[in-house]
């Protein structure tokens, strides 16, 4: 769109029957960029459309009437102009004086000139009409514009608050995984539970060996004392006569 030409006309149409509001409306087209507008460009952007909108109405209302004047004063003419054979006649019959026919006359004559001015009249507000349409159009646009581009922004702006968002889950799991692994590879409390059962082992081993040391000389004293009394001691030679027979008998073969 090129502001200079394109809305030049509008502008000039807007000051002249409105003043301050052709202003207002040719800085907000020109000014207007949905891609970096605030919403308080935004606000003041839907608050011209109003003001448009309801001129635009206005400027419906005086053209429906503009066009009705054209409509009813060719129509007027029209008919007077259909009158004037009838009114001939009656003139030449006596019938209708001549003043009266000279008003008439008068009448169609000032229609006939009025004709032009009305119809350029009902051009103006019909070209007066026209620009406000297309400059509602225009600001309609430029919302439609901006509401979109927000949305994209709103759309943008979920989208990175998601990925922001998992990013953060990701890494606090893999911070759980890496504090997991550790434990697995490399787990302090396990470890020291290891050691030390470990040199509990190892000192139950140490003491058994110190205990089997200390009980050798022992198992040697009494290992002596017993061979002292085998030597001292025959098997037999002491047995009792109950004894030697129960030997005997355990001995003997069966009888049958």
């Amino acid at each position: 769109m090129s502001n200079s030409n394109g809305w030049s006309l509008t502008a000039r149409l807007i000051s002249k029957h409105f003043g301050a509001l052709g202003d207002r409306v040719s800085e907000a087209i020109a000014s207007f960029d949905p891609e970096t507008a605030t919403e308080a460009d935004r606000d003041r952007l839907a608050d011209t459309l109003r003001s448009a909108a309801q001129k635009l109405a206005q400027a419906r209302a005086a053209f429906n009437k503009e066009r009705d004047d054209v409509v009813r004063l060719r129509k007027l003419i029209a008919t007077d102009e259909q009158a004037t054979t009838t009114l001939a006649e009656r003139l030449a019959a006596g019938q209708i004086s001549e003043a009266t026919i000279n008003l008439f006359c008068d009448e169609l004559e000032a229609n006939k000139t009025r004709l032009p001015q009305e119809i350029q009249e009902e051009a103006d507000a019909q070209a007066y009409m026209d620009e406000l349409q297309k400059i509602v159009d225009a600001l309609s646009q430029q919302l439609a514009d901006f509401d979109a581009a927000a949305k994209k922004a709103m759309q943008a702006l979920a989208q990175a608050k998601a990925q922001r968002d998992l990013q953060e889950v990701r890494a606090e799991r893999q911070s759980q995984l890496a504090s997991l692994s550790g434990m697995r590879g490399n787990t302090s409390a396990l470890n020291a539970l290891t050691k030390r059962a470990q040199s509990i082992a190892n000192e139950a081993e140490g003491m058994k060996i110190v205990s089997d040391i200390g009980q050798r000389p022992y198992d040697q004293a009494a290992e002596i004392e017993a061979i002292r009394k085998s030597v001292t001691n025959p098997v037999n030679g002491n047995e009792s006569a109950l004894e030697r027979l129960q030997r005997l008998s355990n001995k003997a073969p069966a009888t049958a």
